[in-house]
């Protein structure tokens, strides 16, 4: 346990040789008594691009009166973020994977170069957050994420509707089932304030598994971003952290694989994000601990689905929190024994006497009980095959077709598939192939919300599927396989796909398949080549050379180990 609670800022700051560091410090404000307290980083993503981080300097004030309360001094820094959201279909959607590198990479800097006793990261958009986890895993000093909340739903003719709506009108405008007019109305109605995208998706999947993983107090995720409890959330969260360093506790002491269990429960309960397998297995890895792909197949066929969240649910998180919050998620699966309560969380508490609390609100549908299950099943599934020898992801939260097998429809970047979804050259029956935006091809491994939205738009849904080594958005609701790994720039059988090919999903022998022998795949690999990089330098480049499969949680690693 940690004794000093100045053992890292002691070094950078007290004695003669650090005079000139605290005159530099005084410039700005801090005084000697400051100084003579232990530091406390305050990072945050808030950037003028995007709704989802926009609250975020002001819960920094917040978490920083918390710290000077409890006998801290905060030093706020902030980083980059990228929105999914704002860049999706673009060329500009391949930053996005990166960010999450670029943040974890730039608040490790500044936390080691600053030597900071305790650090806070407040989280809010999809890759800040396992972003932000990842840094507080490789500094390993106390400290948690805090989600800076969701957004609001928007109203449209009289119905809540989230950006996934947007996305999905697309598709219905370019049908000619909707008109100007309420295209413009649902555009200008959808995003109503601050906050990340409001359904289950990525933001919300992965605020929810932080909390089960125990790298966020829980409970503090559920608030909405303009709601004034997350305010007070805040306050409380710059005193935790204080509370945090004085008890030593450091995310190696929470990170155990049964918490990585919890994490995958919580996802799989409330039919969340496939991104959450990429990042789990990304934090899980810079932690050091054992986690598999296969890992999420089995929790989640275990784990019965009872949010009815949207994509695939009827409620925003938003109705979540009127409802009971993680909390009241918590309970349910630790009645049904679905996991672990003795783990620890940030409170010292463990998850058991945390959801204790949970308030249940009178006649809420949101969580249903575990009797009435929403699916016996949780929302992820795990496919291998010889399209897939590495396994690839699909969500099956909100709809029930477990098998589809029809023609192959090939296209090697986003771009060339979307053409041909706006153009109606997509049929019912056929299997969309989007290749070569793997975590290395692409690189940085877009989502394909883009896509798959027009196509639900237009009514094809349930009628094709699409399988890709990109990823998918958490607002995508389908039969979609994403994450194909190998990716068809690492020569992966997805690679040696051609138009007409026969493809098979089969979910319940967890199968993804193509009708090819492995001889005629080999043939046709032989004569395959590396595609040129599409960035040969920059970030970009040095991102492609260095990241892992989508299998590892597509993180980037100083060396090849001869399996990434």
């Amino acid at each position: 346990m940690q004794t000093d609670v100045r053992d890292r800022s002691r070094t950078i700051l007290e004695g003669r040789d650090r005079a000139p560091a605290r005159a530099m410090l005084k410039s700005i404000g801090f005084t000697d008594e400051d100084l003579e307290k232990p530091i406390v980083g305050v990072a945050h993503t808030w950037i003028e691009t995007m709704p989802c981080t926009y609250n975020q300097r002001r819960l920094a004030e917040r978490v920083k009166e918390g710290v000077r309360e409890a006998g801290g001094t905060p030093m706020e820094f902030n980083t980059v973020a990228i929105s999914d959201g704002i860049t999706m279909g673009t060329e500009g959607m391949k930053t996005s994977l990166v960010s999450r590198e670029v943040i974890a990479d730039s608040i490790e800097l500044v936390g080691r170069g600053h030597m900071f006793d305790a650090v806070v990261s407040l989280v809010g958009c999809d890759k800040t957050l396992p972003g932000g986890a990842m840094s507080l895993v490789r500094l390993g000093v106390p400290g948690f994420a805090l989600y800076s909340g969701s957004i609001s739903p928007g109203r449209f003719k009289g119905r809540d509707v989230t950006i996934q709506d947007v996305f999905e009108a697309v598709g219905s405008h370019a049908a000619g089932t909707m008109s100007d007019e309420d295209f413009k109305l649902l555009e200008d109605s959808a995003c109503p304030n601050a906050g990340a995208c409001g359904g289950q998706f990525t933001a919300n999947t992965m605020a929810m598994a932080l909390e089960f993983l125990g790298l966020s107090p829980m409970g503090s995720a559920s608030p909405p971003a303009n709601d004034p409890k997350k305010d007070e959330v805040a306050v409380e969260a710059g005193k935790l952290v204080m509370d945090l360093l004085h008890r030593g506790l450091a995310p190696a002491d929470i990170l155990t694989p049964a918490a990585f269990e919890n994490a995958i429960a919580a996802v799989a309960a409330s039919g969340g994000s496939t991104n959450a397998v990429l990042h789990l297995l990304a934090i899980a890895r810079e932690a050091g601990v054992p986690l598999a792909i296969e890992d999420f197949d089995r929790v989640s066929g275990r784990t019965p689905t009872i949010a009815d969240l949207k994509p695939g649910g009827r409620y925003t998180a938003v109705d979540l929190d009127r409802a009971g919050g993680t909390r009241l998620l918590g309970r349910r699966l630790l009645e049904a024994d679905l996991i672990d309560g003795t783990q620890r969380t940030p409170s010292g508490r463990t998850i058991a006497e945390e959801v204790e609390d949970a308030e249940e609100a009178p006649g809420q549908d949101v969580i249903v009980p575990l009797s009435e299950p929403l699916s016996p099943t949780g929302g992820l599934v795990i496919l291998r095959g010889n399209l897939s020898p590495e396994g690839c992801v699909v969500k099956v939260a909100g709809y029930t077709r477990l098998h589809h097998r029809g023609p192959a429809r090939v296209f090697d970047s986003e771009e060339e598939a979307m053409d041909a979804a706006t153009h109606g050259r997509i049929s019912s029956g056929d299997v969309v192939v989007i290749r070569y935006e793997g975590p290395r091809g692409g690189p940085g491994m877009r989502e394909m919300l883009g896509v798959t939205a027009v196509l639900v738009g237009q009514g094809l849904g349930e009628s094709v599927a699409l399988l890709t080594d990109g990823r998918f958005s958490g607002a995508t609701r389908g039969l979609m396989a994403g994450h194909v790994a190998p990716e068809a720039a690492m020569r992966g059988p997805i690679a040696a796909l051609r138009d007409g090919d026969t493809v098979t999903f089969d979910l319940e022998s967890r199968h993804l398949d193509v009708d090819l022998s492995d001889e005629e795949i080999e043939t046709r690999l032989a004569g395959w080549q590396e595609p040129p990089p599409r960035y040969s330098t920059g970030v970009m480049a040095k991102y492609a050379a260095l990241v892992s499969s989508a299998s590892k949680g597509a993180i980037t690693e100083a060396w090849r180990d001869g399996e990434s």
